[in-house]
Parts: C-alpha cells; sequence; structure tokens
C-alpha cells in the first residue's frame, strides 16, 4: 500500500525570475498542481518542510495529502527540480489524483535475500533495473516491489516478467532484466617470455663481446709482417 503524507501549500502569483528567487530567499518553494483537468496553478510550499519529507519518502510512489486554503487534495510528486551545483530545491511539480481513476507511475524495485551466487560462488550481484512502471489505481499503488534473488546463480538473471504486482499492471517490457549475477574477476598473472636455449640477452652480448681492433692498427700489423719476410 502506498505511503501517505501531508504537506501545506500557499496560492502565489505567477510572477518573473526575479520573483522565484526572492520567494527561495524567504525560506519557499515554487511549486505547481495539475491534472485532473485542471489548469496549472502556482503554489509555494516549505523549503524546510519540503526538504524533511523527501529525506524520508520515495517521492515517484507517496501519496501526499497537499492542504491549500483548506482544501485537500491526493497527489504525487511528479518532478522535483534541483541546482545543479548548490544543494537546495528549485521548484516542485504536484500532480492530482483520483481514487477511481489509474495513474501511470514508477515504482522502485527493492532485492531481497543472498543470491546463492554471491554466498557461494563469489559472484557480484548487479542490479541492472532500479524502478518500475505500472498502471494502477491511487489506493493500491505499492510503497516499492520486492524481487527475492536468493536462488540466483552465476549467470543467471530476473527479468520484469519475475516481478509480482497485485492489483497493478506492469508497462514495462517483461523481457528487461531487471538484475543478475556476475562472475568473479579473474587476474591475469603478466606472461614471462623465456629466451632460447643458446640465444644471448643484447645485454650479456654486449659484455661478453671483445672490443674491435681498428683498422689503422691491423694494417700497421700486416706491412710489418711483411717486411720480416723480406
Amino acid at each position: 500500500m502506498a505511503q501517505t503524507v501531508q504537506l501545506t501549500a500557499e496560492r502565489r502569483t505567477p510572477s518573473r525570475k526575479a520573483g522565484a528567487k526572492a520567494l527561495r530567499r524567504s525560506g519557499k518553494i515554487p511549486a505547481v498542481i495539475y491534472g485532473h483537468g485542471r489548469a496549472p496553478a502556482p503554489l509555494a510550499v516549505s523549503g524546510a518542510e519540503l526538504g524533511r519529507l523527501l529525506e524520508q519518502i520515495a517521492p515517484e510512489s507517496t501519496i501526499v495529502e497537499l492542504t491549500v486554503d483548506g482544501t485537500t487534495v491526493k497527489t504525487l510528486i511528479r518532478e522535483v527540480q534541483r541546482h545543479p551545483l548548490k544543494p537546495g530545491i528549485l521548484h516542485v511539480d504536484f500532480y492530482e489524483v483520483r481514487a477511481g481513476e489509474k495513474i501511470r507511475l514508477e515504482v522502485p524495485i527493492h532485492l531481497v535475500g543472498v543470491p546463492e551466487g554471491v554466498r557461494n560462488q563469489g559472484g557480484t550481484l548487479d542490479q541492472v533495473l532500479r524502478t518500475v512502471e505500472i498502471e494502477v489505481f491511487p489506493t493500491d499503488i505499492p510503497e516499492r516491489v520486492e524481487l527475492d534473488v536468493s536462488a540466483l546463480m552465476i549467470g543467471r538473471s530476473l527479468h520484469v516478467s519475475d516481478l509480482a504486482i497485485p492489483r497493478a499492471e506492469v508497462l514495462a517490457d517483461g523481457a528487461l532484466t531487471v538484475c543478475t549475477i556476475v562472475a568473479p574477476r579473474v587476474e591475469e598473472a603478466p606472461v614471462t617470455v623465456a629466451p632460447a636455449e643458446g640465444a644471448v640477452l643484447e645485454g650479456e652480448a654486449a659484455a661478453t663481446a671483445e672490443p674491435a681492433e681498428p683498422e689503422v692498427i691491423r694494417k700497421r700489423k700486416a706491412e710489418e709482417e711483411a717486411v720480416a719476410e723480406e
């Protein structure tokens, strides 16, 4: 069952970018609510309250009961915009939902157990897919989808088709891999090539070779031998 939390918002008058910056400096975050045929309406929420909330929930699968001017509606957080370089939230989108209407959303996948291939074969568990898209009534939204990986061996995988989600239709391709067990990596020892029998290493050849006799010395010696024979 989906987790439900509460948050208070206030209406705001649309303004230029400078107005949004001033709003953030005052400790509030610009927001918008849309969905269920309503026109997008600009809101503002407490930055501190929203920050604490996001630390405790999975936004994509948590029902947020948003109270605006005394009226409470059920919503989902569709998008949270964050600054690329600084900590802090820039903007948040709320999508209104109704109990009798199915919605599409992504829910997190939680792997359960220690795989056989990790415990006894030294493999590594690699989770490829961390969320899955489903269609479901708001009252049936699961907080997360659990998948038992205890029996998984090296080289084996589990797929979207292995997920069991009551009262929900899985929209993702059933052939998509959720997780797999990867074999341990074997480091190859460096290969040493032994020299062929009788071969002389370059350094040894240089050390054992006799120094070449200068040409002028050989010529003079030959001349002396010729004189002696006369």
